[in-house]
């Protein structure tokens, strides 16, 4: 299918050897196929910017209830409390009761605590020479903080983080859907379960009290959170709440390093990181993978994609589309970026994206100001990936 006589086009989420840099074939596919059919696996790709924002826009004809990773689809709807696997009506009503705990304002207020942690596992650091910049800063930083929010006990934070890590446990042909994924699935069930049962002896001022309290209107009746829907939604918190600004920071620090010259230029004024972080949202996406349900058939570049279609759209190769952005693999903190998907468009757009951000733009000031040069140890760095998540587990620097 290649216009230059290189090999066949073909990409597979699941495959290890095409996640290392998908970025080259990824361009080929917004080139070549726009539209693209994997025969073995049965699923549509989109990849060009456009057809990703319309796509995520259009929850009416792309649903999100029948599995948003490739290997949990299923051509039925999902019964779950997960509201990122949820369509209108269910979907608004579910977001309506969390989100005005992520709103700018609400997020806002966390800033001196978030400063606080992040400036302690720094600290940390100092004198060491060296140490692992996720493992050690960017995986434990975002869930303590969300830790606090929902009320987990702070002695409990590292054995939630480690459990959910096992979420994202992948293996070749079957991917996050295996044993150990699931095992670390249920036994974050079970410390939710634990939680809330604590809550209705004891309720506190926090985010599990408030959702056993929500009160939901459906249907013209009231009605509280059934025993899945609390579980689906700590579940999603927690976990959500953990691995966007992991991967982010990780990929920050990635970026920076191979641009020394904008890092020192971010290092020197402050009001960059912002810019600086928006732009490495950009350029490497936490999820670059999303996956939707055709309910209708499309028409797209003179191909059809017919209805009841499992279709993956690429966010991580929407954001490299020289059609909106110039010049679109390399870094430019000065970019003029208007938008990008790395949080998703519509209806589905991140709950915690004001929070991520805040995290992000925290964590990357905190670094500066300690290092404003580090050194990455790519050969000892490790990247964890799924079919809808990629980003660095392990990112060893030298300071």
């Amino acid at each position: 299918m290649s216009t230059d006589g290189s090999s066949a086009l073909y990409w597979d989420p699941l495959d290890p050897s095409l996640r290392d840099d998908p970025y080259t074939l990824w361009k080929r596919l917004r080139d070549e196929a726009p539209v693209w059919h994997n025969d073995r696996y049965d699923f549509w790709v989109l990849s060009r910017f456009d057809d990703v924002v319309d796509a995520l826009r259009d929850h009416d004809t792309f649903s999100s209830n029948h599995g948003t990773t490739l290997e949990l689809m299923s051509p039925k709807p999902i019964e779950t409390g997960l509201i990122i696997l949820l369509d209108p009506p269910k979907h608004t009503l579910l977001r309506k009761l969390v989100s005005r705990a992520f709103t700018g304002r609400a997020v806002s207020q966390l800033e001196d605590r978030i400063r606080q942690v992040a400036g302690d596992l720094l600290d940390a650091q100092v004198g060491a020479g060296r140490f692992d910049y996720v493992q050690d800063f960017a995986a434990v930083l975002p869930p303590t903080i969300i830790a606090a929010m929902l009320g987990v006990p702070e002695t409990e934070i590292d054995t939630w983080r480690h459990t959910v890590d096992q979420f994202f446990h992948i293996e070749e042909g079957v991917g996050v859907f295996n044993e150990t994924s699931l095992a670390a699935m249920q036994a974050v069930t079970g410390l939710l379960a634990e939680q809330f049962d604590e809550r209705r002896r004891h309720p506190r001022d926090d985010m599990f009290t408030e959702l056993l309290q929500a009160e939901v209107h459906e249907h013209g009746h009231v009605r509280r959170l059934t025993e899945r829907e609390l579980l689906d939604f700590g579940t999603l918190l927690f976990s959500a709440g953990t691995e966007t600004v992991a991967r982010l920071l990780g990929w920050a620090a990635d970026a920076l390093d191979a641009n020394p010259d904008q890092r020192a230029e971010v290092a020197a004024d402050p009001s960059l990181v912002p810019q600086a972080v928006e732009e490495v949202l950009r350029l490497e996406p936490p999820s670059p993978v999303n996956a939707r349900w055709s309910t209708r058939e499309v028409t797209l570049h003179g191909t059809t994609i017919p209805a009841g279609s499992k279709v993956l759209l690429l966010n991580g190769a929407a954001a490299r589309d020289e059609r909106r952005y110039p010049n679109p693999d390399q870094l430019d903190i000065h970019r003029k970026l208007e938008m990008h998907v790395t949080f998703g468009y519509g209806i589905h757009f991140c709950l915690g994206a004001a929070l991520a951000r805040l995290e992000g733009r925290i964590g990357l000031e905190e670094t500066l100001k300690r290092w404003p040069e580090w050194t990455v140890d790519r050969d000892a760095a490790e990247l964890l990936y799924t079919s809808t998540v990629r980003g660095y587990q392990k990112l060893p620097i030298e300071v």
